[in-house]
């Protein structure tokens, strides 16, 4: 049962998530591709899903510019390498929540912010090694599981 008092989930197990924690998970991805998915997110994924089984990986290699990395930092983003699973989840749902509302000044940032987070997850996937990986945060393996889910 949701206990709105202290905002917890009692679960049969009885262990008590947070909400906080609700984010921390990947599946979470999963669960916000579940509802009310903008026609332009389901376009990008299949796209960018395509490919990557087209080709393996991504056909280009195109790093994100000046410009696209002063569009993320003016709506308060990261880079996709310096984001975790909890802000990456939260950042979807944001994103969600603007293409879906009524204005369209709003629902235009919000595409173009999924656009340049694609084209982040696009370059990572490709110029990455193993090595390197590490050094990243897990935010890119949420938002590749909820590309990968809406794109079916």
């Amino acid at each position: 049962m949701f206990n709105s008092s202290n905002s917890s989930y009692l679960g049969t197990n009885n262990k008590t998530f947070k909400s906080n924690d609700y984010y921390a998970n990947i599946n979470t991805a999963v669960a916000l591709g579940r509802t009310q998915v903008p026609i332009k997110h389901k376009q990008l994924a299949s796209n960018y899903v395509l490919i990557k089984k087209i080709f393996g990986s991504c056909a280009a290699v195109i790093p994100i510019t000046n410009a696209d990395r002063a569009v993320l930092s003016r709506h308060g983003f990261m880079q996709l390498e310096n984001t975790t699973i909890s802000q990456m989840n939260r950042q979807i749902e944001q994103l969600k929540s603007w293409s879906n509302s009524g204005d369209i000044l709003l629902g235009a940032y919000a595409n173009e912010l999924f656009e340049i987070r694609i084209k982040e997850l696009k370059y990572l996937r490709l110029t990455s090694t193993s090595n390197r990986i590490i050094e990243f945060q897990d935010g890119y393996q949420a938002l590749e599981k909820y590309i990968e889910y809406i794109a079916r």
